[in-house]
């Protein structure tokens, strides 16, 4: 009989692989189109050559990403559930911290009766206090009893972006980060993967992807190429939450710490012990 969690990952990794070979033929249908007919494109090399800058590179354009506020300073909120803290959504913080000037402010919603003091000051100390106008973005982040994570960053169109997954990907777009269309589906997949099926699904399903972790990491240093993703971030927070993290394999593992030699990471460590 076959396992229905290892069924289910075969299915979308075939869906994957379709999508691939679809973005294939359109290359090679475009290469046909401008007279070379002896291109040819190696699909599994597509991410190898997939550049990008690191992430300690200078900042991106907030105001062409975020829209222009005319001098005020630009707010993310987030309300988030004290008893499921997204970890992934406190890395990506940290990592933008390195980045940008940001204004940080962590608060309590009255729906909530108490939060752990490491919560509380999940954010550290804020160095020195400026005024509001000389930081580049405002994140604040509210205990609050909700189903799942909220996200709202403008004050005047109030737009909601829901879900941890959603919300990372959101997150770590503020790095300017572009990647060509295979690069961006396999990194969508993962963190998919690791929300709905790492995160929140049974221990068999858990058991099957950390089984297509290990063999992607036997490839690439990352889960998707050689740079950290987002991908990276929310699989990396998932496995910390399941507590699978010590029942890893190999390779996996060895991912672990790569990611925890990273200061974003290891400062989140400091929430679980």
């Amino acid at each position: 009989e076959v396992d229905p969690s290892l069924q289910a990952l075969e299915s979308r990794q075939e869906e994957i692989l379709k999508r691939l070979y679809e973005l294939k033929s359109a290359v090679d249908g475009l290469s046909k189109m401008i007279q070379t007919p002896d291109a040819d494109l190696d699909v599994t090399n597509i991410i190898q050559s997939d550049e990008c800058c690191p992430l300690t590179a200078s900042g991106a354009d907030l105001d062409l990403m975020l829209g222009k506020d005319y001098g005020a300073l630009k707010d993310i909120v987030i309300n988030a559930n004290p008893s499921l803290p997204p970890l992934s959504l406190l890395v990506l913080h940290s990592l933008l911290c390195e980045r940008y000037k940001i204004l940080s402010a962590v608060h309590t919603h009255s729906s909530v009766k108490s939060v752990p003091e490491n919560l509380l000051k999940c954010f550290g100390e804020q160095t020195k206090k400026q005024p509001r106008h000389e930081y580049q973005l405002g994140f604040t982040l509210i205990w609050k009893d909700v189903p799942k994570p909220q996200m709202k960053f403008s004050i005047q169109t109030m737009c909601p972006i829901e879900g941890e997954g959603n919300i990372a990907r959101f997150l770590f777009s503020l790095f300017g980060q572009k990647y060509n269309a295979v690069t961006s589906t396999l990194i969508d997949s993962w963190v998919d993967t690791a929300i709905f099926q790492l995160k929140e699904g049974s221990s068999k399903e858990r058991g099957a992807v950390l089984r297509s972790m290990n063999a992607a990491l036997g490839k690439t240093s990352w889960l998707v190429g050689n740079e950290l993703t987002v991908a990276d971030v929310v699989a990396w927070c998932a496995l910390q939450q399941t507590g699978g993290a010590n029942a890893a394999p190999a390779n996996v593992q060895k991912w672990m710490k790569s990611c925890e030699n990273l200061a974003p990471f290891s400062s989140v460590m400091k929430l679980l012990k």
